[in-house]
């Protein structure tokens, strides 16, 4: 259940469309104000579920994660390799680190889409949980040598970013300049600024 401190926050931060998005789309947001109410396994089992039926290349599904729920020792090494910009994740539910297959399981060779699929299982792993009222915020901000050593993590993947997850919690809680972000509108470019019919423009 969302308090109602935290309706500040949610209004901020719905996308204005100018064409008619799905309301589960328009609700995701990057969060970072996360309550203590933990996420359940069978809650998480369900994200992690949905990511697996993301479209992948051959279907090669080269996607791996790493999870860990708040007071976990897993969760303090997740959290020690963040940098200091995500500091604020301490207060997450739940810490993933989402990490790419390198090569064909097939033939062995790279797969250069692996990346591309590990995104794509990302987002709709974080879709589903807006669905949940579960928000998610992706991190690239980590020590990338850190996290290699500390979960050994073997030449055969690429580390992606860390997901941080949980219910909403109100923006007063948070430092700044978070607190402003976390009720800062988004913003996108308009459509006509990335998709053009047949050509790119001159």
């Amino acid at each position: 259940m969302v308090n109602i401190t935290d309706l500040e926050s949610i209004a901020a931060k719905e996308a204005r469309t100018l064409y008619p998005v799905h309301d589960f789309i328009r609700h995701r947001w990057s969060a970072r104000s996360f309550a203590e109410r933990p996420i359940g396994q069978e809650e998480l089992h369900t994200l992690l579920e949905a990511a697996s039926w993301s479209a992948s290349s051959m279907n090669e599904q080269p996607w791996v994660y790493l999870y860990a729920h708040r007071g976990e020792a897993a969760f303090q090494r997740m959290y020690d390799c963040l940098l200091k910009g995500n500091r604020w994740a301490d207060g997450a539910a739940v810490l993933l680190l989402s990490l790419a297959r390198k090569n064909l399981t097939s033939k062995g060779e790279a797969n250069r889409h692996a990346m591309h699929d590990v995104g794509a299982a990302n987002t709709t792993l974080l879709l589903q949980a807006a669905s949940m009222d579960i928000y998610g915020h992706m991190m690239g901000g980590f020590d990338m040598q850190k996290t290699i050593e500390t979960f050994h993590i073997s030449d055969d993947f690429e580390v992606a970013c860390f997901i941080a997850l949980g219910y909403l919690d109100a923006p007063e809680k948070l430092e700044e300049p978070f607190r402003t972000r976390e009720v800062t509108p988004r913003n996108r470019k308009p459509v006509d600024a990335f998709a053009f019919a047949g050509e790119l423009p001159g």
